[in-house]
């Protein structure tokens, strides 16, 4: 995988095995509930006893993976993660009440984001570190279709109305053979601010322009469609609605047993899987600069490589490059570096994404630095 910063190639997203991350001291060796992977990786651990953290949601079942591994290797250590939004995410960590804030965008310089994490870093830089990454399903629900296929322009005519039937020309001449119903499309959207609305109107963005002319943002913008707050309430939604259709996390489409469409970006169809979604990151670019890894996600959902899921949701932790006690910055590197350890299989089991060896290489550099 080739991911470019300043000519640099680095990976972001892999399947297969990873190590797993431990604590260094014989103590910790073996602890309950971690694997002998986990027990070989030297982690430093100490330090502050709970870690405080705020913030997205999306990420939530990722943490409680990360809390896990750090409790049970960092031995009397834990982390207290709420999930609140990104939005009060950035708030909280830009007011000192948390240690570090969880986020699907980076810091907004246009927001004034970027200098009040400075402010708040006793004059030092904030960093944006991505630490989750989860595919978002179209996730839909039709009895006996089986096997949906959609492009970026039919997902952004179908989420903007113009199509609105599940037999439309349009959907049959991507799927033939397919047994489509005569049947209304009821287009189910979150009514609630969200980092995965914002992603998703991204991607239609980048990948069908003209469809797409609903403009952006973390509110859906189509102008069509029956809200639901939450990624619990458009899946559930889904799942009662005969003939509803969804953008959600994938773990929510895998919970509620909903179809998942197949995404052709031009080089044939794609099944979402974490070799899929690994496979669209190839090529990314990574506009942050130094320890900095802002991602470029219109790459990502541009992408026309063969075998490659575009839609993705990335999630940031940002935290002080400096700036913090030499208690709380040692108790974060520890707590950071299990989590980029994180075990694939959990990861995946809950709807993610693990991080290869390259771009944990990467992470873990920029959380050394930490201080």
């Amino acid at each position: 995988m080739k991911i470019k910063q300043s000519g640099a190639a680095i990976g972001l997203v892999a399947v297969g095995a990873l190590l797993l991350s431990a604590c260094g001291s014989d103590n910790n060796t073996g602890a309950q509930g971690t694997s002998s992977s986990m027990a070989n990786l030297s982690v430093e651990c100490g330090g502050k006893a709970t870690l405080s953290a705020e913030g997205s949601s999306a990420q939530k079942n990722a943490m409680d993976i990360f809390a896990k591994d750090f409790q049970a290797k960092c031995q009397g250590q834990k982390i207290a993660y709420t999930k609140s939004g990104s939005g009060k995410g950035i708030s909280q960590f830009t007011a000192k009440q948390i240690d570090f804030g969880g986020t699907d965008s980076p810091l907004s310089k246009e927001k004034g984001e970027v200098d009040k994490a400075a402010q708040r870093c006793e004059g030092n830089p904030a960093w944006n570190l991505p630490l989750v990454f989860g595919p978002v399903a179209l996730a839909y629900n039709v009895p006996n279709l089986n096997n949906l296929v959609l492009n970026g322009e039919l997902a952004a005519k179908v989420f903007s109305g113009q199509i609105t039937k599940w037999n439309d020309p349009a959907i049959a001449a991507a799927n033939p053979g397919a047994s489509l119903p005569d049947k209304k499309i009821v287009v189910i959207y979150r009514s609630d601010e969200s980092g995965t609305t914002e992603n998703f109107q991204t991607y239609l963005k980048t990948a069908a322009p003209q469809a797409w002319t609903k403009g952006g943002g973390k509110k859906f913008t189509g102008g069509v469609g029956e809200g639901k707050e939450s990624s619990d309430g458009v899946s559930s939604a889904t799942k009662s609605t005969d003939g509803a259709i969804t953008y959600v996390e994938w773990s929510f489409a895998k919970n509620a047993k909903l179809g998942i469409a197949k995404v052709d970006t031009g080089a044939g169809a794609v099944e979402l899987t974490s070799a899929s979604a690994a496979k669209a990151i190839d090529g990314a670019q990574v506009k942050g600069t130094g320890n900095d890894l802002v991602l470029d996600l219109n790459s990502i959902y541009g992408t026309k490589a063969a075998g490659a899921y575009p839609l993705l949701l990335a999630t940031y932790e940002v935290v002080c490059s400096k700036g913090y006690d030499a208690d709380t910055a040692k108790a974060l590197k520890a707590f950071l570096t299990v989590a980029a350890n994180a075990s694939a299989s959990e990861l995946e089991a809950a709807g993610y994404v693990a991080l290869p060896e390259t771009f944990k290489k990467k992470l873990t550099t920029a959380v050394s630095a930490i201080a």
